[in-house]
């Protein structure tokens, strides 16, 4: 028997984004690191069915499963600005092959300052094409913005870890192995804000309820690059300050210090442990579709809504990013 999909609305969420529970399930529905092994064809399958089903013509015998699956294929590698495909490096269900990886790396080769500088400029480097992989794609960011944002959140890093590394020679080694997250946050604040600092000079886009665009807000850009910056330092925060404590006893025995080859490998999976849960926890902290008050907005662009539409527009909508 065929399912009945006269009323399936493939654009509904699943789980309550109002609620963190519900966006938590949201997002380890489609941060899920396994879609980054999905082929092309299968994406592109999950594209074509996803914007069939908005029209409303869903090939015969096609199950309920088949497009929440779809749905989840489509979220996790296409843009929700744009439809595009994003870089399989940029996408948020990279972050856990990709974060364990460096991360696992940064918190075992702390203790030389080439270490530290090189995987503090991979990280920058992997935070960068992150950062403008998940942008809010309507406002445009040239190359020259994206040049002197790499440059500046990777120069932060580095100088915050050198910096701190220099402080910290006479600290407890438990110190020395927080000096990684210490960068980590140092440098979100400045390469999420500069990767997308287009936002924050011409504003960012905002939509009625029905998503029909209303204009351009700096104060809602602001708050979403905000929350962004927040959701990512929490992401790397347990892994990043709980992993050193771990670590740091576990070195200390016996069977441990024969197999120290094994050490970088170990704080690797552990990391990646961490990142599973960490990823969606982190993202679902704040709606991915901000909602503000038009009170908030702009004065300029209040009067342009209450001319255009009274009071029927009491708040505005954006997407923020991840």
């Amino acid at each position: 028997m065929e399912a009945d999909l006269s009323g399936f609305n493939i654009d509904a969420p699943r789980w309550d984004q109002y609620t963190f529970l519900g966006r938590v399930k949201h997002f380890f529905n489609i941060t899920d690191p396994r879609t980054v092994f999905v082929p092309e064809r299968q994406l592109d399958w999950a594209k074509v069915t996803v914007e069939k089903s908005r029209m409303g013509v869903v090939p015969p015998g096609t199950q309920v499963e088949q497009l929440l699956y779809a749905k989840k294929l489509y979220d996790s590698a296409f843009h929700p600005d744009t439809g595009e495909k994003m870089n399989v490096i940029g996408r948020m269900s990279f972050q856990v092959p990709g974060g364990m990886i460096i991360t696992g790396f940064m918190l075992q080769f702390y203790r030389t300052m080439p270490a530290v500088i090189f995987w503090q400029w991979v990280n920058q480097s992997f935070n960068a094409l992150v950062n403008y992989t998940n942008r809010n794609a309507a406002s445009p960011t040239s190359v020259r913005q994206m040049a002197l944002s790499y440059f500046t959140a990777t120069t932060t890093a580095v100088a915050t870890a050198v910096g701190m590394n220099t402080l910290t020679k006479r600290a407890p080694p438990l110190v020395g192995r927080w000096v990684p997250f210490a960068a980590v946050a140092a440098a979100n604040c400045v390469n999420i804000p500069m990767m997308r600092q287009q936002e924050l000079i011409q504003g960012i886009c905002v939509k009625d309820k029905n998503h029909n665009d209303i204009g351009h807000s700096r104060r809602a850009a602001a708050i979403g690059i905000t929350q962004v910056v927040i959701s990512r330092i929490t992401m790397a925060a347990p892994g990043m300050i709980l992993l050193p404590v771990i670590m740091e006893r576990l070195e200390k025995l016996h069977f441990m210090k024969k197999i120290k080859v094994l050490h970088a490998p170990l704080q690797v999976m552990l990391s990646g442990c961490f990142l599973i849960f960490m990823v969606p926890v982190a993202c679902g902290l704040f709606p991915q579709e901000c909602e503000l008050p038009v009170s908030y907005v702009e004065p300029e662009l209040q009067d342009t809504i209450k001319a255009k539409y009274g009071e029927l527009v009491p708040y505005v909508y954006f997407n923020k990013g991840l």
